[in-house]
């Protein structure tokens, strides 16, 4: 029990570690979000880290239901974690290509990226095991969303 809660705690921090070391390296830049145009249905940029901090926490239980998981074969989960942290990964590119370099296209096209790596991590993980798959769904829908505002962004503000 204890080598799970340790497992639950180091995956949540793991999680929540990226979002903070992104949010950090690009601070100086979020007021970009007040600057430009934002497409109908933007919500307000203080609902942003809030949503961002569950979504991180319920990535983290879910990566750590999979590595905890006694059915799953080791190479399996293995493959499986790989995935989610490659998405890990392309989250926190994100930020610095949208907020810092204001690449807003490309970002656009770095998210579909990121769609594909959680879709891909749903799919992985509901064959080990379904909740931890149900608990990335918020992800995948609040990344689709993202794509819209950021899609929505680069349209509107690239005749500006």
């Amino acid at each position: 029990m204890k080598k799970k809660l340790k497992s639950f705690i180091f995956s949540i921090g793991i999680s929540l570690s990226v979002g903070i070391i992104s949010a950090l390296l690009t601070r100086k830049n979020m007021n970009i979000y007040e600057e430009v145009i934002t497409p109908p249905l933007s919500p307000p940029s203080f609902l942003f880290p809030v949503v961002w901090t569950v979504l991180y926490i319920l990535m983290g239980i879910s990566a750590a239901m999979i590595h905890t998981d006694n059915l799953a074969l080791k190479r399996q989960k293995d493959r499986t974690l790989f995935t989610y942290a490659a998405s890990l990964f392309v989250n926190f590119l994100w930020s610095i290509l949208f907020f810092n370099m204001r690449a807003f296209l490309f970002s656009f096209l770095w998210l579909l990226l990121l769609l594909y790596l959680i879709v891909s991590t749903i799919l992985q993980y509901r064959k080990i095991n379904q909740t931890a798959a149900y608990l990335q769904i918020p992800y995948a829908v609040w990344v689709t969303f993202a794509g819209y505002l950021n899609l929505g962004i680069w349209i509107l503000n690239s005749y500006k």
